[in-house]
């Protein structure tokens, strides 16, 4: 990345640093108990390639069908996620440094910012390290804490604090529980493992869409700012009811079409994902109906005022609705045209369902099913 005398437009190490010190204490646990949770998880994540796979009818091929699975405490995920950032981001902010670098005092205004955004980061991503209970990583790069992603270019992490925490929150069978995370996440780590396409168009649409985008530093910075103080209480009620999320820092009318393509992509995944879950659930998780009633009482939720103005700026209400929508797709796909029918969806990036399909899921079989039987 480009940059000024070594200065970085965001601190990351500084970004980690603080994560990891705010980041909250996981749940207390013996070492017998922690290691118990870290073997299950293990166990969990490999009998679910099975039941995922028969299930959607998807099965990756040669290396990409060996993608790791890693269980991670919070500091794990958080150093994860930073090196994800920091790939992801590189092209959006070495433009953003051109900018800073013609800019009069560009020098102490990079040494500054970057320390301010570093910290503030690392204050957000303290609040969603909680949080997170799986995730399959599609970009990061290998770190010195976490081994190289597998030939499909991604790996699957499973968060035990998170998931131990969640368990007891909910008053649900702690084994049944584990599995049907571990459901969800393998699903994930099939969708891409088993559409070699996919990865690569994902990434395309977000370098897109950064290509696009026109920021000011400061007014990036502005937008860390905000997050930061509502994570701390420090700003006044109405503030936080008016807090916009980050995403709307979209501009261009590409942008807003990319972004539109982008949604829908992320609702399928995720709607996906929580169709197999609840489809394999009643075979292989004897209380199902009780984690999934709990769950998603729970995911509406939230945990207060500051996490809803929170879940507000960064976006995470719109993935609610992802969940919910998608679903709503996949389930109706498939009573329609059945799981090979629906399967079709994997073909090529001309068969994803558009943000419109999602909500109409006849139309997607229309469109689909009739242009491949002409």
């Amino acid at each position: 990345m480009t940059s000024i005398g070594g200065v970085e437009m965001v601190d990351w190490n500084l970004a980690v640093a603080t994560a990891t010190r705010l980041v909250r204490p996981g749940p207390e646990v013996s070492r017998d108990e922690a290691r118990a949770v870290v073997a299950e998880l293990r166990r969990h994540a490999k009998s679910s390639e099975e039941h995922v796979r028969a299930f959607t009818r998807m099965a990756p091929s040669g290396a990409a069908a060996d993608t790791p699975v890693l269980v991670v405490d919070r500091p794990g995920w958080v150093k994860a996620n930073v090196a994800g950032f920091r790939e992801i981001l590189r092209p959006l902010l070495g433009k953003m440094q051109e900018r800073r670098d013609g800019m009069p005092g560009g020098a102490v205004l990079g040494t500054v910012g970057g320390k301010v955004t570093g910290v503030e980061l690392g204050m957000l991503l303290s609040f969603l390290a909680s949080r997170v209970l799986g995730q399959y990583e599609t970009f990061a790069p290998p770190t010195r804490e976490l081994p190289a992603a597998g030939a499909g270019g991604g790996r699957l992490l499973l968060v035990a604090p998170n998931i131990v925490h969640v368990e007891r929150e909910l008053d649900v069978e702690p084994h049944d529980f584990r599995l049907w995370v571990c459901l969800h996440e393998e699903t994930h780590r099939t969708q891409f493992t088993a559409v070699p396409w996919l990865r690569d168009h994902v990434e395309s649409e977000i370098q897109a869409f950064l290509a696009e985008t026109d920021v000011d530093p400061a007014t990036l910075l502005e937008r860390f700012r905000e997050a930061a103080q509502s994570l701390t209480g420090n700003r006044p009620d109405d503030e936080q009811e008016r807090g916009r999320s980050i995403v709307e820092l979209v501009q261009t009318p590409v942008q807003r079409e990319i972004l539109a393509r982008l949604t829908a992509v992320m609702s399928l995944l995720e709607g996906h994902a929580d169709y197999v879950m609840d489809g394999v659930g009643p075979a292989v998780v004897p209380s199902v109906a009780e984690i999934r009633e709990k769950f998603q009482k729970r995911r509406a939720s939230g945990a207060g005022r500051l996490d809803l103005a929170l879940r507000r700026l960064l976006g995470l209400d719109a993935k609610l609705r992802q969940y919910r929508d998608g679903e709503r797709f996949v389930r109706a796909v498939v009573d329609q045209v059945g799981m090979d029918g629906f399967n079709r969806v994997w073909t090529s990036p001309n068969t994803l369902p558009t943000k419109a399909e999602i909500g109409k899921p006849a139309d997607w079989v229309a469109r689909v099913h009739r242009t491949a039987e002409s």
